[in-house]
């Protein structure tokens, strides 16, 4: 049996990777297409037994939805849990991955095991817990409380990651800039805290991300239109004639626009910081 021409062969192996990746990218995105496509297609064209690739596009859909009742208040509550959950996030990580990384203290290797645990365990399990601690709290239907949440189940990642990234940088820059005069704080903001930025990146997108499309323990906690965010609302969106369909598809863009343009903005910081963070230190 003839063999194929090294040439062949070698073009062969070059070319079914990519085109194995163009074909699982295309399944993957088809539903994200199809999403916003329906956001664009009259009601007529989405109920329709055959599929319409060629439409004139409306806005209507989108109109429905930004006029819904409470949008921009389920809206404002999204934004304030969600940056409220990754800041005061990577403002407690950034202490806590420096203590981690740099002090040796008694217990540390302990800390260092309980944040790894309590990163893989499912806050599911806990849903009834805070729902009674809230309760006796008097936090339900709290915004406030719900960004306190977020915070919490978003902490163990982001200090295993900083504290990664951490550990990734020389002491002797951190030794150069102390001998240079600067106090330990200094040389942690003057020299540390530069090169975190993949880190930072990657963990802000994590909790961004988990923050803004959390569902279950919005659902249990905040029973008060006022206090629910977008999740929710997108669950429950439809009007008096049933499901509209169309409205629900620009809604759901919406929903997913802000975490893609993120996404997008810092891919390549995310990409680096969620590798490196992982296995350094």
């Amino acid at each position: 049996m003839r063999r194929a021409p090294r040439g062949r062969s070698g073009l062969f192996r070059r070319i079914w990777p990519n085109t194995a990746a163009l074909l699982l990218t295309a399944v993957f995105l088809f539903p994200v297409y199809w999403m916003i496509s329906s956001s664009l297609k009259p009601q007529s064209d989405i109920l329709t037994k055959d599929p319409a690739f060629f439409f004139i596009p409306t806005f209507d859909n989108y109109s429905t939805a930004t006029g819904a009742d409470l949008f921009w208040t389920y809206a404002a509550n999204s934004v304030i849990v969600t940056l409220g959950a990754v800041l005061l996030a990577l403002l407690v990580a950034l202490a806590a991955g420096f203590a981690l990384a740099r002090m040796r203290f008694k217990g540390r290797r302990a800390m260092v095991l309980v944040v790894m645990v309590a990163q893989m365990a499912p806050w599911e399990v806990l849903i009834i817990v805070m729902y009674l601690n809230a309760r006796d709290l008097d936090m339900l239907n709290s915004v406030w409380s719900l960004t306190l949440i977020y915070f919490v189940m978003a902490l163990p990642f982001t200090i295993w990651t900083l504290r990664g990234f951490i550990a990734a940088v020389p002491k002797d820059l951190e030794e150069a800039a102390m001998i240079d005069g600067c106090s330990r704080t200094g040389a942690f903001f003057r020299v540390i805290f530069p090169l975190l930025a993949p880190g930072l990146m990657a963990t802000s997108i994590f909790g961004f991300i988990m923050a803004w499309n959390e569902f279950a323990m919005v659902l249990v906690l905040n029973k008060s239109p006022e206090a629910k965010t977008l999740p929710i609302w997108l669950s429950s969106f439809q009007t008096a004639f049933g499901n509209d369909w169309g409205a629900t598809m620009a809604a759901s863009t919406l929903v997913t626009l802000p975490v893609v343009v993120l996404f997008l903005i810092i891919q390549r910081r995310v990409t680096g910081g969620m590798a490196a963070g992982a296995v350094k230190g």
